[in-house]
């Protein structure tokens, strides 16, 4: 089969490899559309892990099962969260199976959808059924940073009707919890340097939008909401997004972390004292329980969510190494889907 293996650091190749094969629990899935996504530029970034298959934000349909697989038959629709677990913790057996002791993901710990196939382990519980009303496009643009922004408006900070919300980046993870926090009923500010990005941000529900590089963002929140955003979050992952995140906050205010810190070892100095003061929370998400997708599709498939909308462009394998290129450059706008297997 095709597909893309990263070879060395910044460097995928597209290439021939042997076909995957099921465990005896596992599932083989034809993938039909993989999401391309900033985790994976990390690993891009770093040239970990060498010679795998990267990919974690994939639909498709079920090629073939193992011996033990009783949920799933060749030809069914499927999609896959990008968190695999093992059923048996005490997280996955109190409702947190993103948090499994024993967690995998693909394109990390086992090759992933950048490619024909991929083989999941423990199929039953690490593989969801597709709702027929929703393509395999829309499924994979769904992909880690979709469930993660829901699981983290949704559940961990738990976003009210009225709410100021802040976002600050305007990518894949920004912009999916701009359209979750808009369907909440939210009031939605938009942070960016990138003009093409915080248009996207408006038709993704944002009322206003600001342009860092032109507008101090924490005072112009401040002047927005009138002393303070409720909730903020940072969807990119850097230090000063962050730390403007916090201070973006009014009393008691919510921080929501989504974005990996790529810069300073993944450390951040934030202000303690100020946060303490104001009681403000720091809140973190990755990921989302299996169980939780039941809740998530059935609003894609209504068109109260539309992650299809930040989509830029489909794609083939051979050009997601320069859109890792393009995403080191601050150079993207929206989300890229690779459709293209040859």
């Amino acid at each position: 089969m095709k597909a893309l293996v990263l070879v060395d650091k910044q460097r995928c190749e597209v290439k021939n490899v042997p076909d995957p094969t099921p465990d005896k629990d596992g599932i083989v899935i034809k993938v039909m559309a993989n999401g391309v996504c900033r985790s994976d530029w990390h690993m891009w970034m770093h040239g970990q892990p060498e010679n795998r298959i990267l990919g974690h934000e994939f639909s498709g349909v079920v090629e073939e099962v193992g011996k033990e697989v009783t949920r799933f038959k060749k030809g069914d629709r499927v999609i896959v969260p990008f968190i695999s677990s093992d059923g048996t913790c005490p997280h996955c057996l109190g409702g947190k199976s993103h948090l499994c002791d024993s967690r995998l993901s693909p394109g990390a710990n086992y090759d992933g959808g950048y490619a024909d196939y991929v083989a999941i382990p423990k199929g039953d519980r690490n593989v969801i059924h597709l709702p027929e009303d929703l393509n395999f496009l829309d499924a994979s643009a769904l992909g880690c940073r979709f469930m993660t922004a829901y699981h983290g408006l949704v559940d961990r900070v738990q976003v009210l009707p009225g709410e100021w919300v802040a976002v600050y980046g305007c990518g894949g993870l920004g912009l999916s919890a701009i359209n979750i926090a808009s369907t909440m009923g939210a009031n939605i500010i938009g942070v960016d340097i990138n003009d093409a990005n915080l248009e996207l941000a408006k038709q993704m529900g944002a009322n206003y939008t600001i342009n860092s590089r032109v507008t101090n963002p924490v005072n112009a929140i401040m002047e927005i909401t009138r002393g303070g955003a409720d909730v903020s979050v940072d969807a990119l992952g850097h230090s000063e997004t962050c730390v403007n995140s916090i201070r973006s906050l009014k009393n008691d205010g919510r921080h929501l972390q989504g974005g990996i810190i790529s810069n300073e070892g993944g450390n951040v100095s934030i202000p303690v004292n100020e946060m303490l003061k104001k009681e403000i929370r720091f809140i973190s998400t990755y990921g989302m329980p299996v169980h939780r997708f039941s809740s998530l599709l059935p609003l894609v498939s209504q068109g109260k969510l539309t992650p299809g909308k930040m989509v830029n462009r489909e794609v083939s394998l051979s050009e997601v190494n320069s859109l890792f290129e393009s995403m080191s450059r601050n150079a993207l706008s929206g989300t890229f889907v690779v459709t293209k297997f040859e």
